[in-house]
């Protein structure tokens, strides 16, 4: 979860909470991601926030998006 009293930007605990269920699995390759509206309600972050974190993931090479769909998992997520 986000912790709001951390140093660490809440974009940035997004990212890295997303990024995890993305290499654990929990997302699978091909999965739609959340949208930033539901990753908004589940994380208590700002739709702004959201999209930075999903922005992030995307620069990353975890997701891509298709305009209109959403963002997607990667087939081969990198490691680390």
């Amino acid at each position: 979860m986000i912790d709001p009293t951390s140093e660490v930007p809440r974009w940035r605990q997004a990212h890295a909470i997303l990024a995890e269920r993305i290499r654990s699995g929990e997302y699978p390759p091909g999965e739609r991601v959340p949208s930033v509206v539901a990753l908004g309600e589940a994380l208590g972050i700002s739709i702004p926030t959201a999209q930075k974190a999903l922005r992030q993931l995307r620069e990353d090479g975890l997701t891509y998006t298709v305009p209109g769909l959403g963002s997607f998992v990667a087939d081969r997520p990198p490691a680390g």
